[in-house]
């Protein structure tokens, strides 16, 4: 109510009834106001604590508080509407971490949709599965590597003395990363394979997804190969990666989606092991319409049409990270992204040099490299291919050629 018009409203209507001249009232003196300080009590929450300054208030240090600092209520007069009586609600205002209240609960869990829940001391999966290990549990060492959304630290095992490799995932406010993480996380606890990367837990504080992995002390294979690896080595790295595909494809109905000498890893034992599972995707679901993974290792049809993906979109990069561990360099040459997609649909295939490799690893590459999806073999055909068999039972020293290649690599 405006008190000025409601003050001379009852002056007029005195005025009036009795027939007389309006006794006018000495102004009462207006209570003397602190400096900087509003004259309204502040709000506070059940328990005494003060509430937040309302959104559109003063920042500290800035003019009074009170009614005058909020939009529309600095001069006396008519209010302005409410939307309440017009009959409409206030849009509610959309914080960064709305989507946050659907996964974190008020205990500080990372709920999942019921498939994972991570807490601080570990993480329970809906199929029974617990792994409990916590940051207290770890001794920090050296950091590994950083990526877009956090980093790969080496760390040990306080109990067990195991030397671990703990990935740190900063969790982006967004549906896609979410779905990275508990698509990573699913496949790490359910492979017991011996071509893929160990898991040994996780957990969640505050805002980050820590998760525990076998350490693989050589490193990436794109670090490892140098000038190109020797064919019997080459042959044991195809046989690695085919099966650890496999695994995914039989076991658990998974496409990786992002095959590439990077996302291998090795051992100073000489084992060879695939990593990475964060964009991999459902066989159910192969014709996705995604364009993840890295681009320069994508099969013609992916680049062509985005929303085309199979197993043998897979077998692609396979045939391509082959090649560049074999000769030791990307087969593309690179002017810019669009002149390289642009080569791989419409150029020849790369092949591994005749001079170096034989009849049987050339054709082995060439069959995982054909530009018709239909014609690429399937990963049992590949195990059964004549490169494959002439090395299967070789004795290869992987251990020699990974601490070789680990010594090459720091000097």
């Amino acid at each position: 109510m405006n008190l000025d018009k409601s003050l001379s409203a009852m002056s007029i209507n005195e005025t009036e009834d009795k027939k007389t001249t309006p006794r006018v009232l000495p102004p009462r003196p207006m209570p003397q106001r602190m400096p900087g300080r509003s004259v309204l009590p502040p709000m506070s929450r059940p328990g005494g604590s003060p509430l937040p300054p309302m959104a559109g208030g003063s920042p500290a240090g800035g003019s009074p508080g009170g009614l005058r600092g909020r939009p529309g209520m600095g001069r006396m007069g008519k209010p302005a509407l409410n939307l309440s009586q017009l009959g409409l609600s206030p849009k509610q205002e959309q914080t960064p971490f709305a989507n946050f209240s659907k996964y974190v609960d008020p205990s500080g869990k990372l709920n999942f949709a019921g498939k994972a829940i991570i807490h601080a001391d570990g993480v329970d999966f809906s199929n029974g599965n617990s792994f409990a290990i916590k940051m207290d549990d770890l001794i920090l060492k050296e950091e590994l590597g950083k990526g877009q959304y956090g980093t790969v630290q080496k760390v040990k095992h306080r109990v067990t003395n195991v030397t671990m490799a703990m990935k740190e995932i900063r969790l982006e406010l967004d549906e896609t990363k979410l779905h990275q993480i508990l698509m990573e996380l699913d496949i790490l606890h359910k492979s017991s394979g011996e071509f893929i990367v160990e898991f040994y837990g996780a957990f969640f504080i505050e805002s980050c997804v820590y998760y525990c992995m076998e350490y693989m002390d050589a490193g990436s294979l794109d670090k490892l190969y140098g000038s190109g690896v020797p064919e019997d080595v080459l042959a044991k790295i195809a046989i690695s990666m085919v099966k650890g595909l496999k695994f995914l494809k039989d076991e658990l109905s998974i496409i990786h989606r992002d095959v590439k000498p990077t996302n291998v890893l090795a051992n100073l034992k000489g084992q060879v092991k695939l990593c990475d599972f964060g964009v991999s995707g459902q066989l159910e679901k192969s014709l996705a319409k995604t364009n993840i993974g890295c681009q320069s290792y994508m099969a013609p049809e992916r680049i062509r049409a985005a929303n085309t993906y199979s197993v043998s979109s897979d077998v692609w990069s396979l045939g391509i990270s082959l090649v560049e561990i074999g000769v030791g360099r990307y087969p593309y040459k690179y002017d810019n992204m669009f002149a390289q997609l642009k080569a791989i649909i419409d150029d020849e295939p790369p092949a591994l040099p005749a001079d170096k490799f034989s009849a049987e690893a050339i054709d082995f590459v060439n069959s995982c490299l054909q530009k018709e999806p239909l014609k690429r073999p399937a990963y049992a055909d590949l195990l059964q291919h004549p490169f494959i068999q002439k090395y299967e039972n070789v004795d290869v020293d992987m251990a020699k050629w990974a601490s070789e290649a680990f010594e090459a690599r720091n000097n």
